[in-house]
């Protein structure tokens, strides 16, 4: 049997300026006989937040969980055409999907904490990876909190339960969670939508922040937040990638009029 194919955590400089780091080429998926993706075509640049806008059923979730491959989960599911993480097909039959999970990572638009003190929240992860050492454990704990703009309100109670956090301080500690085994990708499905607008410019802050060091990809209905924190907006219409280009210019001077028609508010 051959090994699983692991899915590279960097391109090379010569390849990050060659193609995207996420690829599809006329991907669609079914539903049993029923097609919700059709044809789609886009590259993703890596360390830039790309936003991924439309009204509600349009495909836009959908279509986010195919880099990650959660849609396997759903029974009945198909998939044809390509799509690609870092130049490697992520549907070949060899390859590693907890590999690539690692790899890109996701924040769903529930906080989702597991019932344990906000330490092994993030810990968790890392002790699946393998990691035994406490030092270590410790450290990237803290280095995650900190990177999700968390630590100051947490390090005092980091053995108590995550639950008792409020709701953007729960969605910043997945934030962390995700972050800890260093994926190259983070996937949002609207992160802040269940959050108040003092925790939302938190997280909108923190996505900015961390484009650093990772490539972002947000669903989103909430257009102003797209063009605040992204920089490439993607606009869905009944499973169809209507029109992909800078933020700037789709919400200032889209190509599409059907593109045009949704965001300035005529339609969704």
């Amino acid at each position: 049997m051959a090994a699983p194919t692991s899915i590279s955590a960097k391109n090379s400089s010569t390849q990050a300026e060659t193609r995207p780091l996420l690829e599809t080429r006329n991907l669609e998926l079914f539903y049993g006989t029923s097609r919700a993706l059709k044809g789609i075509s886009i590259g993703i640049r890596e360390n830039l937040v790309t936003a991924f806008i439309g009204p509600s059923g349009c495909g836009k979730s959908t279509f986010l969980r195919c880099f990650n491959r959660m849609n396997d989960l759903i029974d009945g599911v198909r998939i044809v055409g390509e799509c690609k993480v870092g130049g490697e097909d992520i549907y070949a039959k060899d390859v590693d999907v907890i590999e690539l999970r690692k790899r890109v990572g996701m924040v769903f638009q529930r906080s989702n904490p597991f019932p344990k003190s906000i330490f092994d929240n993030i810990a968790y992860g890392l002790r699946l990876q393998g990691i035994r050492s406490r030092s270590e454990i410790e450290g990237i704990v803290e280095q995650s909190l900190k990177g999700a703009a968390i630590w100051d309100e947490v390090k005092d109670r980091l053995h108590q339960s995550a639950l008792g956090l409020s709701g953007g301080q729960q969605q910043r500690l997945c934030i962390a969670r995700a972050i800890a085994i260093r994926p190259q990708v983070l996937l949002m499905d609207e992160p802040a939508s269940a959050l108040d607008p003092i925790a939302t410019g938190k997280v909108e802050d923190l996505i900015v922040e961390l484009k650093k060091d990772f490539t972002i990809v947000i669903v989103t209905h909430n257009m102003q937040q797209a063009t605040r924190i992204s920089d490439y907006t993607a606009f869905f219409y009944i499973g169809e990638l209507v029109e992909y280009d800078l933020t700037t210019k789709i919400f200032t001077n889209p190509a599409k009029k059907q593109t045009e028609d949704y965001v300035t508010g005529r339609f969704g």
